[in-house]
């Protein structure tokens, strides 16, 4: 029925299926044998000859049947009558072509994907149909499962079943049996068009022609997201989405290298999978290519399907990280990253004696010379039981205990379970442990070694898998009782080395006895051929099965075998169990990585002392039948002494390139040579000529950019926060200068560069340290220091300093952090090492509370451990650029660092950025098997440096046979030697770019110097470029010449000036060859090209080792380089430099004389027969087009290294850095450089057909990927170079200049390059889950990945939890049982990518810091001047300098209506007739609507308000630090009272503290509080303030000025803040020593009104209280003091004009006991109802012709009020807008006196949280404020609106006074005719006039005879405004009226009762209410007009 597949069960898959079968009968512990995997997949595998060669390679066999039977004849099924049957119709009769539906939209199911079918009737055609990918194999022909299902794209029919069924459907008439694999041949894709083509042939054969055919086509065309054919981990290996319908897609094991020994390919196995899981097992093949399953065969009559997922496999399948990490992948996992703190000795080799002795029968003699005649050192892993002794040559085997330390960490954490939970768990069994690691070794590739890392996360996902249900039932009883500990990571299922549908068996289901183990083990190494061998069936001991071993090592027998298991299994005793390896690349990396890296380089150097490289050295010096590399050199400086270079013989094509288009204008380097470099003009004779000067160069690292300044406002957040903190650690307020001091490692350029990074930041001129602004850097240098033994003493002095001068805050910044953590005990005296412990931890430092201590680094992983100085809410992380697409900082720059580099390695760009040399690395693996004894790092030094000298003689041009050089150094080289040389050529100026050549062994490296320059000399080159030593112990030395060319660029008269840093070596042709063990901190300059790691270490597997090495390309790119609305072209990163070489070494092959696109969807690569080609380049892309058609059969890893041969959309490309440009993240803890835009995001998914847009002249040769619909655009960015830089554009002549647009090109090993790119189950590089640092130790085998979507904070936090210190770090003695305290109080951490600007970001800090410390001495004060001022010459009512008012006096001034307050600019002005408004109005306000109120900086006198923040020994006391009474001990009070105007009794609450008690009288001692209690008036004393003093304050409990010690210079007097109730616990957790009075519940959400109002009417009912009280005592009842004080909380100084000197006046500060002992004496004080004083301004009083002390008016914030006077006038409760106008009105109005003094004045400091000015008008829908109109604040009566949840009074006064105009049209700018308001002043808005009048009797009111009225407002009108009153009022025709009431009721009774109706014409229309439900008691008003 057209599902057979590959016809009849061939030997081999007989086999298999046996050998599945004896496994499930050895497991079975029933009659039954249960299934290894849930479905049987068959293999069509090939017949391949003992060469490896396939016999039937034939492409087109469509049949797929590997039978020589003849066809079977197939009769079809008759079609439906009435049917269609034409030819690329279905039966439906809808057209199915694909040249018909390539434009159409095609609706596609999700999982289903659109195949093109073969008919034999239309073969120039294809067919679309619809079918599910589970049915499809992957691009290795695996994974497809039994069946069919597919659907018609024609007429949409869907779920055929069967391919007979559909193949009917489609009408493909077949003569024979229809078979998917025949017919569905190629996937079908969208290319950028948005047509639908033919893509890739769909892999039904695993053979490796198929594979390249899967390669080619993704090379041609891209895949859309949803039609993707292929698996997305080969065109995206760092993402390997599932399919749509959830089936897991295998990790691909495609970059496998092709070119392996024997063929020897390896592939993966899965274990058991459930069907829906669609996955597989594939065995690997040892000697053949991958194995290709097919669709599965029926299942094995005895298995049952349910017993599928307890049954194990024989192999495990290699995940995406494990599988990527081939080729010289090191053990350091092995060492370094499964070092565990009791282990770490035992990575000792056996070198004398083994580290376990066994008895002396027991011992293995090591045969003699085993190193000479297996050319390797085998390694023994120890495993279960005591290893034999070894005697004998023990010096050539190395022995670890790493595998056993595993096995025991595997097997001691499920003892930790034992204590909780009901049942026991059980350990992994010792059987399982060596069964599970036989599995991993199977799967590791050729070139892999084991990680210990991943051995043990399979240990632990077996167990865990295995008692899933008890460690869950654990893990909810711990998150119970621990919450908090383990920050809730939740532990991802995905595993390096397994995949993530690895399915193992619960242990205690079907436990693996040790009579199995051998049958299994061997059993799963024989799916791998030799790879691994397994000893366990005729051994008795360790000691016979080494000797076995020893004996076939030694005999060649395995040669071929990377491993050997031993396993010994013995009734009645414990297994036992060992691995030795035998691969010798395994050997070697594994012995190489037993060093310490100190020991490293020590052998290194020993290697090359004592001349056992010189070897090596001769061999590579030899270039074969070329010659003698020192030979041809010699015969180049003859000719070179015997004709010197002359300037005049440059080439003409140098001077002016040709911008030809013709492709014949191109010849290869081996036809025509580059011009010879002996002609380039030397740089003196060309920088000085004013026209050729280049106009791009400008340095700009000096520059602060906006990011940095971010960081800086952080840093310096977090030291206020520690400050603000109740530990009071840190006192800022106590400091008035700083002082810092700057370590940083002991690298000279680094100190160099902090110190020219110091002096240009200003922060030294800031600090007032330099009175010369161009003083010497010197002067920078005494606050950097170099941690070496100087700064011992520099430290000691600090300490001294910081001891004597308390009033200067410290800053110890410890740049570099993370490099010497080392502990003093640890540390040798003489050593470096150690001394940041010894220094920095040191009781003194931590004691000394004016020392902050400020870490910065790039990677603070060692920093954050389990036993950490740090506090997690003290660190400090370098923020992202980017937040939901929007760029935050605008910077001219964007950081490209290491997730950006990993991100170009799979974005699918034309060149990776990342990338390795294939032909460096075939180099170095043939030299290590010659070379076994020498260091890898010395062999691919010494390779690297012949590679470059030969490079160098090949591109001068001066070697007679330099076209035949080639061949002996790689095309990346090549380039790189190119580039160099040729960039300055052009400049006009001769800038060039830098080459960073890594080499971190010292010796090394000098001698690479010393080579190099050799060379160089030799050729005469000189002048070209510099060579560099980079040697941290030394200064940085270049040759005069460049130092003169420098100073020239720069611009330095100095004529001793001399270059200290690598930054000022920007532009400068160079190689820096940077040695050191790490880098330390040295930044580089932006023209850095190219960064080669070639060299560096591949044995210590540290994710701090690998980022940092990595982070030396780190890079700011420019980000104006194109044009936002332009994607731009493609880029090859390598720029068209001229005479650059070709990146292939076959140019016979490649000639092209047409313009066509070497790259059309419809052209398949060829392959280059050309097979002298040891291993060509296999990621990059290059000037000539005509590299792509490079062999792939030479590419060794297709997913990694082939990315640039699958181009994508210009919006996935690295090198566009537009401002909105975006790209997607790889490691979360850095910020990143987005890569896609908007408009570039709607692109994603389609193919970008790559054109090639200009054939150059070969000094102007480019390859571009460009859009084909987009013109291309030149622009400044090198990645995009135009046709002709020269000719389109001058900016575009420098070399260097264009290569700020685009980040260096990093060269790795290629196991690095494996490890890097690699990702995890959770989707992060494979080195992340690495150890964070050598010093650390995992915490726990049972442990998380890290997540993907984890911040840097949640990174911290990881880190805190599963990593410890070793015993040498410094924080492993800073244990204290998990305690917080063990935190440092003032110890910050700032981390940030490298070279990403942290230098810069912490300067800035340390200004801000310095300001800021000035800033805190002083404040923001409101200076503005009083509105509404009118010059009225009047009478002098006080002398100027009197001292208090005469009542009569004031009687007789008249009172000023007019409001003067400048906050009150935008309310209605109160009528008054003496006040005569401006003709232009308030023009000048109005303005400055929209800005803020002016302000001015006034430094805090002695007698200042504190807030919270201020921490002075002077106030401890008064803050409640007072050692009689405990901190924060208060009691809570209820006071209860009734008022007529509440309606209930009111209580309320206060909070009294007990050093406060003694103002309040109570019933008993602690019994009920009866009163506060009161003076007498007569009462007077120097330290006591008789008024107490209320302050009403919200949302300022931090803020809030409330510390009135220094105001009230120390005297005695009572505060009491009246707070909400909601608030009362933050209010008395901030002042807790102060006396508060809380609201009752029904007032949180009111406005100021009410608290005054509380206010007063309590004071005036405690007053009664104390009169009764008085009276019961003897004293008259008159004499209490009747007066309080209201005051603002943002009062913070006082001042008093001098009366002594009025003829010049002036203010002075004073204190706020004086403003009231001055106020309280004053006579007859009880005559006034209020008291205030007159508001600060600068003016003050000058300019002033006629000064009163005293006026009549109105007051603000600071009020002196007489509640006895003023009993009958209250504060209106409801209010929250203008409550104090209206109460003053009203107050006048009563005949009481109000007196403002104005010789005083109160200062405001400007607060902008919290306070009763904040209004929020929000919705009753949500709870988040929303933007709603003062429209909608109204609305009529039962409509259907949209309620608002805030009080109905706010929403009406907002209302009035921002309508009114439309409301009161009349009164609009029309001050003559107010607006009549009754007993109430409501604000209207600035452009009304209010005028007051008063209904009550014997009211004082002013005169309104002859005035006209606009307007009449009339709010909750009482019994005293009658109809008679008034019509005593005349209003104009058509004015408007208001009448507010509570209901519709009283708003009907008011209109009646007052004869409304009579004069006032009202409509239905005219009512409203506020936007309130009904439950929150709407207003109601009405408006009328009239008659």
């Amino acid at each position: 029925m057209g599902n057979s597949y590959a016809g009849q069960l061939r030997s081999t898959r007989f086999k298999e299926v046996l050998h599945n079968s004896i496994e499930a009968s050895l497991r079975s512990n029933t009659v039954v044998p249960r299934p290894v995997f849930s479905q049987l997949y068959l293999e069509t595998e090939q017949l391949f000859m003992q060469d490896g060669r396939a016999f039937n390679d034939d492409e087109d066999d469509e049949d797929g049947s590997e039978s020589n039977s003849p066809p079977i004849p197939y009769q079809m099924k008759p079609p439906p009558e009435g049917c269609c049957t034409t030819d690329g119709f279905c039966q439906a009769g809808k057209d199915i072509r694909l040249s018909s539906l390539a434009s159409e939209s095609l609706d596609v199911p999700p999982g289903f994907m659109l195949v093109g079918v073969k008919s034999p009737s239309l073969p120039d055609n294809l067919l679309v149909c619809a079918v599910d990918r589970r049915f499809l194999p992957d691009e290795r022909g695996r994974n497809a499962l039994l069946g069919f299902l597919g659907n018609c794209i024609g007429c949409g029919e869907k779920g055929f079943r069967y391919f007979t069924e559909f193949s009917n459907h489609i009408n493909l008439k077949l003569s024979t049996q229809p078979k998917k694999q025949k017919h569905l041949k190629y996937h079908l894709y969208r290319n950028n068009q948005g047509i639908l083509v033919k893509g890739a042939p769909i892999c039904w054969r695993g053979n490796d022609i198929r594979i390249r055919q899967i390669r080619s086509s993704l090379s041609e065309g891209h895949l859309t997201s949803d039609e993707r054919p292929l698996n997305p981990a080969l065109a995206h290996p760092s993402h390997t989405p599932g399919s749509a319908t959830g089936s897991h897609v295998e990790p691909q094991t495609a970059d496998v290298p092709t070119k392996f020994i024997n063929d020897n390919h390896t592939a993966s196995s899965s274990i058991s999978q459930p069907p829906s899981n669609q996955s597989g097992p594939v065995r690997p093949s040892a000697t053949g290519p991958p194995a290709n399953a097919g669709p599965p065969k029926k299942r094995h009559k005895g298995w049952s399907p349910e017993s599928s997922a307890n049954s194990l496999t024989e192999s495990t399948v290699k995940s995406a990280q494990s599988s990527l990490t081939l080729s010289t992948l090191s053990v350091t996992s092995v060492i370094t990253n499964g070092a565990r703190s009791e282990t770490t000795a035992l990575q000792s080799s056996s070198r004398g004696s083994s580290s376990q002795l066994s008895p002396l029968d027991m011992s293995v003699t090591v045969p003699d010379q085993l190193l000479h005649i297996c050319r390797l050192q085998p390694v023994i892993f120890k495993g279960h039981g005591p290893l034999p002794q070894l005697t004998g040559n023990t010096s050539d085997v190395l022995v670890s205990s790493l595998l056993q330390s595993c096995y025991l960490s595997s097997q001691t954490l499920p003892r930790v379970y034992q204590h909780y939970g009901p049942s026991p768990i059980q350990p992994l069994s010792a059987e399982m442990q060596i069964l599970l690691t036989v599995y991993y070794l199977v799967q590791l590739g050729t070139e892999q070694v084991p990680l210990i890392d991943d051995l043990e996360q399979i240990f632990m996902r077996s167990w865990r898998e295995s008692h899933l249900s008890e460690i869950r039932q654990f893990q909810q009883s711990q998150t119970q009782g621990t919450q908090g500990r383990h920050y809730g990571i939740e532990v991802p299922s995905g595993l390096p080395g397994l995949p993530q549908h690895l399915s193992l068996p619960p242990q205690s289901q079907q436990p693996l006895t040790p009579s199995q183990l051998p049958w299994l083990a061997q059993l799963a190494a024989s799916s791998c051929g030799e790879a691994v061998v397994v000893l366990g069936e005729d051994v008795k001991s360790l000691a016979q099965g080494l000797l076995q071993m020893f004996s076939r090592l030694v005999d060649g027998r395995l040669e071929n075998t990377n491993y050997v298991v031993i396993i010994v299994t013995s009734p009645g005793q414990e297994t036992q169990s060992c691995v030795v390896v035998t691969g010798k690349h395994q050997c070697r990396a594994l012995a190489e990585s037993m060093f310490s890296p100190n020991e490293g380089l020590k052998e290194i150097s020993h290697q090359l002392y004592t001349g056992a490289a010189q070897e090596l050295i001769h061999y590579c010096n030899s270039l074969g039948q070329d010659g003698n590399m020192d030979s041809l050199l010699d015969n180049v400086s003859v000719e070179h002494e015997a004709s010197p270079p002359s300037s005049s013989q440059m080439l003409v094509e140098e001077k002016t390139p040709k911008a030809t288009h013709s492709p014949k204008g191109r010849t290869s380097p081996k036809d025509s040579q580059t011009p010879s470099l002996k002609d380039m003009p030397c740089p003196k004779e060309t920088v000085s000529s004013p026209k050729n000067t280049c106009l791009e160069y400008k340095v700009e690292w000096r520059e602060v950019r906006p990011i940095q300044l971010a960081v800086a406002r952080k840093l310096l957040s977090h030291v206020c926060a520690i400050a603000d903190s109740s530990t009071q650690n840190l006192d800022l307020g106590s400091f008035n200068r700083i002082s810092f001091l700057i370590l940083v490692p002991p690298s000279e350029v680094s100190f160099q560069q902090t110190v020219l990074h110091l002096w240009s930041s200003g922060v030294l001129q800031e600090l007032g340290s330099s009175e010369q602004e161009f003083a010497s850097q010197r002067e920078a240098e005494h606050y950097v220091v170099k941690m070496d033994q100087s700064a011992q003493s520099r430290i000691d002095r600090l300490l001294q300093e910081a001891q004597s001068n308390s009033y200067t805050l410290y800053i110890l910044v410890h740049d570099h952090a993370h490099w010497d953590i080392s502990s003093t005990f640890y540390s040798s005296t003489d050593s470096s090492l150690g001394l940041v412990d010894r220094l920095l931890n040191s009781r003194q430092v931590k004691d000394a509370t004016n020392i902050l201590i400020l870490h910065v680094t790039s990677f603070p992983f060692a920093l954050q451990t389990q036993c950490t100085r740090i506090s997690p809410y003290n660190e400090i992380h370098w923020p992202s650029t980017f937040s939901n697409d929007v760029d935050l900082y605008h910077e001219r720059t964007r950081y490209f660092g290491v997730s950006e580099l990993l991100e170009s390695t799979c974005s699918g760009s034309s060149l990776p950025l990342m990338r390795y040399d294939s032909s460096f690395e075939s180099m170095t693996s043939t030299l290590e098997e010659r070379f076994p004894k020498l260091h890898s790092a010395v062999i691919r030094t010494t390779v690297l440096v012949q590679q470059y000298c030969v490079a160098l003689m090949a591109a001068s041009g001066k070697v007679s046979s330099s076209h035949n050089l080639h061949k002996h150094t790689s095309v990346e080289t090549m380039e790189i030697v190119q580039s160099l040389l040729t960039a300055m050529q052009q400049c006009p100026t001769h800038h060039g770019h830098m080459v960073l050549l890594r080499i971190p062994s010292l010796a090394l490296a000098a001698w690479a110097h010393r080579r190099l320059s050799r060379v160089r000399r030799q050729l005469g080159l000189e002048e070209s470029f510099e060579i560099i030593l980079g040697n941290p112990s030394q200064a940085l030395r270049i040759g005069q010449t460049f130092t003169d060319q420098i100073k020239i660029w720069l611009k330095i008269q100095d004529a001793e000036w001399v270059p200290h840093t690598y930054l000022e070596l920007e532009a400068l042709p160079c190689i820096l060859i940077l040695s050191g063990a790490e880098p330390l901190g040295e930044s580089l300059p932006r023209s850095l090209k190219y960064c080669d790691l070639r060299v560096i270490s591949c044995s210590y597997l540290q994710r701090t080792t690998l980022e940092q090495e990595l982070g030396l390309a780190a890079y700011l790119v420019k980000a104006e380089s194109r044009p936002p609305h332009n994607p731009g072209p493609g880029s090859d990163v390598i720029e068209s430099d001229a005479e650059k070489l070709s990146s292939t070494d076959n140019e016979e092959e490649e000639g092209q004389d047409n313009g066509d696109s070497p790259l059309q969807s419809s052209q398949p690569l060829q392959p280059c027969p050309d097979s002298r080609t040891v291993e060509p380049l296999a990621s990059r892309i290059t000037t000539s087009p005509n590299v792509l058609k490079e062999t792939l059969d030479s590419i060794q890893c297709p997913s990694k290294a082939q990315i640039q041969l699958q181009p994508q959309t210009s919006s996935q490309s690295y090198f566009q850095t537009t401002p909105n440009i975006q790209s997607q993240p790889q490691v979360q803890c850095y910020p990143q450089i987005q890569l896609i835009s908007q408009q570039q995001a709607q692109l994603q998914g389609q193919s970008q057909p790559p054109t090639q847009t200009n054939v150059q002249s070969y000094n102007q040769t480019v390859t571009q990927q460009q859009p084909v619909s987009q013109p291309q655009i030149p622009s400044k960015s090198a990645s995009s170079d135009s046709s002709s830089p020269r000719a389109s554009s001058p900016n575009l002549s420098c070399s260097w200049a264009r290569g700020l647009s685009r980040p260096p090109s990093v060269l790795l090993p290629r196991a690095l390059y494996d490890i890097i790119t690699a990702s995890d189950s959770s989707g992060l590089p494979r080195c992340t889950s690495f150890l964070p640092h050598i010093s650390v130790a995992w915490a726990s085998s049972f442990r998380p990945l890290l997540s993907k979507m984890m911040t840097c904070t949640e990174q911290s936090l990881y880190y805190r939890q599963w990593t410890v210190p070793q015993s040498y770090h410094m924080d492993s003695s800073n244990r204290t049982e998990r305690r917080t305290d063990n935190f440092h109080p003032r110890r910050l951490l700032l981390s940030g990518p490298p070279q990403v600007g942290k230098t810069g970001a912490y300067l800035h800090f340390l200004g801000l810091l310095s300001r800021m410390l000035i800033r805190l001495m002083e404040v923001d004060i409101y200076d503005e001047e009083d509105i509404h001022l009118t010059e009225v010459e009047g009478v002098q009512y006080h002398p100027p300098n009197a001292p208090w008012p005469n009542t009569e006096v004031i009687k007789k001034m008249p009172f000023d209506y007019t409001i003067h307050d400048p906050k009150y600019d935008d309310i209605s002005i109160v009528y008054c007739p003496r006040f005569k408004p401006r003709a232009d109005g308030n023009s000048v306000r109005q303005e400055d609507v929209y800005l803020r109120r002016r302000t001015s900086r006034i430094k805090l006198s002695k007698y200042a308000a504190y807030n919270t923040y201020h921490h002075c020994e002077q106030c401890h006391q008064y803050l409640g630090f007072n050692p009689r009474y405990q901190m924060y001990e208060s009691t809570l009070h209820a006071f209860t009272f009734t008022h007529l105007l509440l309606g209930e009794d009111i209580q309320l609450y206060f909070i009294i503290p007990k050093s406060k008690e003694h103002y309040f009288s109570f019933s008993q001692p602690g019994g009920q509080l009866e009163s506060m209690r009161l003076p007498l008036t007569s009462d007077w004393s120097p330290d006591c303030i008789k008024s107490p003093i209320f302050t009403p304050t919200t949302g300022r409990h931090e803020h809030g000025l409330f510390n009135l010690y220094h105001a009230m210079d120390g005297a005695s007097h009572l505060h009491i803040l009246v707070v909400k109730e909601y608030e009362m616990a933050v209010y008395k957790k901030y002042w807790p020593n102060h006396i508060m009075l809380v609201l009752p519940t029904v007032f949180n959400g009111a406005g100021i009104g009410a608290a005054h109002f509380l206010i007063k009417e309590l004071s005036y009912h405690n007053l009664e209280l104390e009169r009764s009280r008085r009276v019961e005592g003897g004293n008259p009842s008159v004499d209490v003091w009747p007066f309080i004080i209201l005051t603002d909380d943002s009062c913070v100084m006082w001042n008093a004009v001098d009366n002594d000197k009025l003829s010049c006046p002036a203010e002075r500060a004073v204190s706020l006991k004086q403003v009231l002992h001055h106020m309280e004496a004053c006579p007859d004080l009880a005559q006034y109802g209020l008291c205030g004083i007159r508001k600060w301004n600068s003016r003050g009083i000058t300019g002033i012709k006629q000064w009163e002390p005293f006026s009549r008016g109105h007051v603000h914030d600071f009020l002196l009020l007489n509640v006895d006077r003023s009993q009958n006038v209250q504060y209106d409760q409801n209010r929250f807008i203008c409550h104090d106008v209206d109460f003053t009105l009203r107050l006048h109005s009563a005949g009481l006196l109000v007196c403002k003094f104005n010789n005083f004045s109160v200062m405001k400091k400007q607060i902008a949280i919290g306070g009763y000015r904040t209004f929020i008008i929000k919705t009753k829908m949500t709870d988040v404020s929303t933007s709603v109109g003062p429209s909608q604040y109204i609305c009529a009566p039962d409509s259907k609106h949209l309620f608002l949840a805030s009080p109905a009074q706010l929403l009406l006064e907002k209302y009035l006074q921002h309508t009114s105009q439309k409301l009161f049209p009349l009164s609009t700018k029309n001050y003559i005719h107010p607006v009549l308001s009754v007993d109430c002043y409501l604000n209207l808005g600035p452009e009304v006039t209010v005028c007051f009048v008063s209904s009550k009797p014997h009211c004082v009111n002013i005169s309104t005879a002859g005035l006209l009225f606009s307007g009449l407002l009339l709010c909750f009108p009482d019994t005293f405004v009658t109809s008679g009153f008034l019509k005593k009022f005349t209003f104009l025709k058509g004015a408007t009226l208001c009448v507010i009431s509570a209901d519709r009721s009283s708003l009907r009774q008011t209109v009646g009762r007052l004869e409304l109706e009579e004069q006032w014409r009202f409509r239905l229309s005219d009512e409203f209410q506020t936007a309130n439900a009904k439950e929150d008691r709407p207003l109601f008003f009405l408006t009328g007009k009239h008659i």
